[in-house]
């Protein structure tokens, strides 16, 4: 974000789950986050992008689920004792009528889980232009972790831009042109 831009509203709640991806912090507002799954065995969906590791079935319901590591160019997430799946939900474009909007979930799966913080808005810092390894459009602030570990921050997540449907078809479509 440059400094001639203002900052985005927030909204939803002043709690964060944090969370852990490849060593760093990331969070992501509550009010998005439905539910915390310990990992279960993923089906694979053929032609999907290589972040899509497979779904879920929850609840009847088949659910994505998303590699954030793969998604930020940063490996791919190695399935470990603590590794977790968020159950997010997002306002997508209905199929067929962009000017209506469904809800759709979506797992992320990550290292760990932490905890859930509270953060004000002014304890948010404006998403920087560079220097997080990952697209700043994906990122709606960051925040000095509360832990006493320094001066580390917490990557706090837009989730509405990083779990976009349309993004991601996008994505899909240019991989495909590409080979």
């Amino acid at each position: 974000m440059t400094s001639t831009q203002t900052e985005p509203p927030r909204t939803g709640s002043d709690r964060y789950l944090r969370f852990t991806l490849n060593g760093e912090m990331y969070a992501l507002n509550i009010f998005n986050v439905t539910e915390i799954l310990e990992h279960r065995a993923l089906t694979p969906v053929p032609m999907m992008p290589d972040f899509i590791r497979g779904v879920i079935n929850l609840r009847g319901r088949v659910v994505p689920v998303i590699d954030l590591a793969i998604r930020f160019g940063r490996g791919v997430t190695s399935i470990v004792r603590r590794t977790c799946i968020i159950i997010v939900r997002i306002q997508a474009p209905t199929a067929g009528d962009e000017d209506t909007e469904t809800t759709q979930d979506i797992g992320v799966l990550v290292d760990v889980v932490n905890k859930v913080v509270r953060l004000s808005d002014d304890e948010i810092e404006p998403a920087p232009a560079f220097g997080a390894g990952i697209r700043a459009d994906y990122i709606s602030g960051m925040a000095k972790r509360d832990d006493g570990t320094g001066d580390d921050f917490v990557i706090v997540l837009d989730v509405s831009r990083v779990l976009s449907i349309a993004d991601m078809v996008h994505l899909q479509n240019a991989v495909a042109e590409s080979s």
